[in-house]
C-alpha cells in the first residue's frame, strides 16, 4: 500500500474541512465546488467554503430571516448591491458563536472574491438571472511597504538562533535542543525564499548536495527543482548528522522533525521565526513569509530583474511580484541618478 505524501494528506484534512463547511450549506453549492475543482487546490476551496459559509450565515440572519440550508436561488436572485455591500460593513467587526472576528479590506476583498466566485458560476450556468455581486466594487486595497530583515539584521537573526541572549533559562535549555534544526530552518527560508508550507512538506530525498539544488512542491501541488548556496548545504547537512541519530520511524521522510520526532508543522516554525525574531529585531513583525520578502528583495536588488524573481519565488503571476517589490525599484531609480555624470563636472 503506497504511502501517502505529506501534501496528499494535505488534501486528504482540507477535503473533509471543506465537507463539513458544505453540510450546513444549500445543495446548490456542492455544484460549484465541483465545477471548481480542476482548477484550483484544496486550500483554495477549503478558503471558498469558509468564506461562502460567513457570507450565508450572514443573509439567513439579517436579509433572509431564514436557516440557510434553506437559502434557494431564487432567494439569491432577491439579494440587491446594497445587500453585498452591507455584508462588507458587516465583515469590519463580527461574532461567530460568541467569537469576534474583523477583517481590513484586504480580508474583506478576499472574502469578496469568494463570493463573486460563486455568483459567476450561478451565473454562467443559467442557475440565477443576474450577478448582483458583479455591481459591487472591491474594497480599495492601501499598498504597505515590504517588512523584511536589512543588512545586519539577517546577521543577528542567526545570531538569535545560535546564541540566543535574552532568553530564559529554561528557553536556552530547549534551544540547545533544536539550535541545529532551527538554523537550518531559517538558513532555508533566508537562501531560497521558499514558503513555510514547502518548507514543511520537504522530505530527505528531495535534496542533491552534490548540485546543491532541491525539489519542492508548489501551491497547487507542482513541482520544480530550486538551487542553493553553500550556507544552506552547510546548515542542512548539520542538521542532517544529528537526525540521523534520533529514534526515527523508518517511514518518517520529512527533513524536519518536531520534537515528536515526527513531520514539525507549520505553526511551529511559525512560532519558532518569531521567536528568534523578537530576540533580533524587536520592532519588526518577522514571520516566515518576511523572510521570504527578504530573499526576494535581496534576489531583486542582485539580478534587478523581476522575472527572475517570480520564477524563483513560484509566483503564477509576475504583478504579484511586480506588486511586492515595487518598493525596491523606487531604490534603484535613485541609485541611477547617481551613477549619470554629466561633461566632466564633479561635485562628490
Amino acid at each position: 500500500m503506497k504511502t501517502l505524501s505529506y501534501f496528499e494528506k494535505r488534501d486528504l484534512v482540507n477535503m473533509e474541512k471543506i465537507g463539513s463547511y458544505l453540510s450546513e450549506l444549500p445543495e446548490y453549492c456542492y455544484d460549484f465546488f465541483t465545477g471548481i475543482e480542476i482548477t484550483t487546490s484544496s486550500l483554495t476551496r477549503l478558503n471558498y467554503a469558509m468564506d461562502l459559509s460567513i457570507f450565508f450565515d450572514y443573509i439567513s440572519k439579517f436579509i433572509l430571516k431564514k436557516d440557510k440550508k434553506e437559502i434557494t436561488l431564487k432567494d439569491l436572485d432577491t439579494l440587491e448591491a446594497r445587500d453585498i455591500e452591507s455584508y462588507l460593513s458587516y465583515l469590519t467587526f463580527y461574532k461567530v458563536d460568541d467569537k469576534a472576528f474583523k477583517n481590513t479590506e484586504n480580508g474583506k476583498a478576499r472574502k469578496l472574491a469568494s463570493v463573486r466566485s460563486f455568483f459567476k458560476y450561478l451565473f454562467n450556468h443559467d442557475l440565477i438571472s443576474k450577478n448582483v455581486v458583479s455591481k459591487v466594487p472591491t474594497p480599495k486595497l492601501h499598498n504597505k511597504g515590504i517588512i523584511r530583515l536589512e543588512g545586519n539584521e539577517i546577521e543577528k537573526m542567526l545570531d538569535a538562533v545560535n546564541d540566543p541572549t535574552t532568553f530564559t533559562q529554561r528557553q536556552k535549555n530547549y534551544n540547545k535542543n533544536t539550535r541545529i534544526r532551527d538554523n537550518a530552518i531559517v538558513t532555508l527560508f533566508l537562501g531560497t525564499g521558499i514558503r513555510v508550507s514547502e518548507l514543511v512538506g520537504l522530505n530527505v530525498e528531495d535534496f542533491d548536495f552534490s548540485q546543491n539544488a532541491f525539489k519542492v512542491t508548489r501551491k497547487g501541488g507542482n513541482q520544480t527543482i530550486l538551487y542553493y548556496p553553500n550556507e544552506v548545504k552547510y546548515a542542512v547537512e548539520e542538521w542532517l548528522t544529528i537526525r540521523k541519530t534520533l529514534p526515527i520511524n523508518e517511514d518518517e521522510h520529512a527533513l524536519f522533525l518536531s520534537l515528536q520526532n515526527r513531520r514539525i508543522c507549520t505553526r511551529a516554525v511559525e512560532n519558532l521565526v518569531k521567536k528568534f525574531a523578537r530576540e533580533s529585531t524587536p520592532l519588526k513583525n518577522i514571520s516566515p513569509h518576511k523572510l521570504r520578502s527578504t530573499f526576494g528583495t535581496n534576489l531583486y536588488r542582485e539580478t534587478n530583474d523581476i522575472y527572475i524573481v517570480a520564477d524563483v519565488l513560484g509566483h503564477k503571476d509576475v504583478n504579484t511580484t511586480k506588486k511586492h517589490y515595487a518598493a525596491i525599484s523606487e531604490d534603484m531609480r535613485k541609485g541611477v541618478a547617481k551613477k549619470v555624470k554629466i561633461g566632466n563636472s564633479n561635485f562628490d
